[in-house]
């Protein structure tokens, strides 16, 4: 006997296209404004370095990914994990669409962000499953980064100095090798390309020459995109020792040159010195380099091991 209206069976609702995705995007737009919202000076409230960003933008997108993602059905724990590393990724690259972010610290500070982002997507898949309240934890979680702009705004940077060393012997003798130091010019790219510096977006480097009208000994490099500054040799034995420090210019690096967070000489990285120290043997000369470095962020136990990589790379990177 056919079925009565009462017992006939409901249609199936059929989710929207690329409803799954939805989540994704609400967090990485939620992560796009709060970086428009941290926007402020370096030393002010609401700046895109401050604890208030770096620690709680990507917790946010990962638990607003998982908050919508279980307000559409029940997921995996998997999915929050794949969703919420998908959140942060479009969010940092949201930031380079809209010109706000350069690719060295999207590519520096992303990792940091996925991880970041999976803990908050973590603790929200709890609230959604073991709490009543997921709506005023969302609440609150975004609020977060709201009220604690000014947290840190005007508290001294801590520094973290560090030294990377690296040695290579070279197929020729001192002498030689001295007067590479001293005078490069017409730099490959090629020759440098296994520096990841280079390959995330740093200015290749073309030449370094002496100044021959220099009041003291100077080192001037140039750089793409019209970037200069000199390296100001403060001791010096020919032949076996070399070292100089750095000095930069205020049109040393034009804007569109570096992101501002990574810039020689800035607020939050400085290269101090530099020596290179020359030994002959057998096969030639041992060419040791020696770079003494400055780390100044709110979240130095993650930059300095980079920037300790980062640089140990480029000296492997000159020395090859």
């Amino acid at each position: 006997m056919p079925a009565n209206d009462g017992e006939r069976k409901q249609p199936k609702k059929r989710a929207l296209p690329f409803s799954s995705l939805w989540p994704v995007a609400a967090g990485a737009l939620l992560g796009i404004a709060l970086r428009l919202v941290y926007s402020g000076a370096p030393d002010g409230p609401y700046a895109a370095m401050s604890s208030g960003f770096i620690y709680l933008a990507p917790i946010v997108v990962g638990a607003v990914t998982a908050f919508v993602a279980e307000r559409q059905a029940r997921r995996s724990l998997a999915y929050h994990i794949a969703a919420s590393s998908l959140a942060n990724i479009l969010f940092v690259v949201g930031t380079m669409a809209i010109l706000i972010e350069g690719l060295i610290c999207a590519v520096v500070i992303l990792p940091l962000f996925i991880v970041f982002g999976v803990i908050g997507a973590g603790l929200m898949f709890l609230v959604c499953r073991l709490t009543n309240w997921p709506k005023p934890t969302i609440g609150c979680v975004v609020l977060l980064p709201l009220l604690l702009g000014d947290a840190d705004s005007g508290v001294i940077l801590p520094d973290s100095m560090g030294e990377v060393e690296r040695r290579i012997v070279v197929a020729a003798p001192p002498a030689v090798v001295w007067q590479e130091l001293l005078n490069t010019s017409d730099i490959r790219p090629e020759e440098i390309e296994r520096a990841w510096v280079f390959r995330i977006g740093a200015p290749l480097p073309l030449e370094g020459q002496i100044l021959a009208d220099a009041a003291q000994p100077t080192r001037r490099v140039r750089m793409a995109k019209n970037v200069y500054f000199d390296e100001i040799i403060a001791e010096q034995r020919a032949n076996e020792w070399i070292r100089w420090s750095y000095r930069f210019y205020p049109d040393s690096f034009p804007p569109y040159a570096f992101d501002e967070h990574v810039v020689l000489g800035g607020r939050y990285f400085d290269i101090r010195d530099t020596s290179y120290e020359l030994t002959a043997v057998a096969e030639g000369t041992l060419l040791r380099v020696t770079l003494s470095y400055r780390i100044s962020t709110r979240f130095n136990w993650y930059a300095a091991p980079v920037a300790r990589w980062l640089l140990g790379n480029l000296a492997d990177s000159n020395l090859a």
